[in-house]
């Protein structure tokens, strides 16, 4: 897929895309080597997690505008990704149709977000949505523990992966419970799991 979007990218006048990488270090690597004017980066990689690592490119290339493409739904993520720095989102299922006006869009300045997604965020800065329930109360961190406990990683492996101590990650785990409603930790894990799941499926 990512030598297809390359392709769709070359073939616009005024573009070129300099480098591709396939985990976290390769594209920080590819960054200070190349110096790109606007970095296209995914949710989900082998070695790092996306969000993580936007927040790790705007600490290191604050100037650098970001722009992520993932197969998450924008629902959950579109405002987080903002938060972290990006300059926009776009939905792989629509990559096609959009990729090219988003990135147009960065480069010129601008945020690139769906009309749906733009419309959510203008009718919560107004005040006519009450802060959102289940998923979308948690943070990135907590986020991020639900899916590896959902991938079936154990309290001290998710402590190694995120830097946090085991005690941390226990934290994260009651925290995830109370705002999901769930009893207890049987209960998270069939949550986490088929999260995941759905999210691949």
């Amino acid at each position: 897929m990512r030598r297809g979007l390359a392709q769709l990218l070359q073939s616009h006048q005024g573009l070129e895309v300099c480098g591709e990488a396939g985990s976290a270090a390769e594209g920080m690597q590819a960054i200070e080597r190349l110096q790109p004017d606007l970095v296209i980066m995914d949710l989900t990689l082998p070695d790092q997690s996306g969000l993580e690592l936007l927040k790790d490119v705007r600490a290191r290339f604050p100037s650098l505008r970001c722009l992520v493409l993932s197969m998450h739904h924008e629902d959950l993520y579109g405002e987080r990704v903002l938060r972290a720095g990006a300059r926009g989102y776009v939905m792989k299922e629509a990559a096609a149709e959009n990729l090219v006006a988003a990135v147009l869009r960065v480069l010129s300045g601008g945020i690139y977000l769906s009309e749906a997604m733009s419309s959510r965020m203008i009718e919560r800065v107004a005040g006519q949505r009450r802060r959102g329930a289940g998923l979308e109360a948690l943070t990135d961190r907590e986020i991020e523990v639900l899916e590896l406990i959902g991938r079936g990683v154990a309290t001290k492996n998710i402590a190694a992966s995120l830097h946090i101590s085991a005690r941390t990650v226990e934290a994260h785990r009651s925290h995830l419970k109370e705002k999901l409603g769930l009893t207890d930790g049987p209960s998270l894990v069939r949550y986490a799991v088929q999260w995941v799941e759905q999210r691949q499926g």
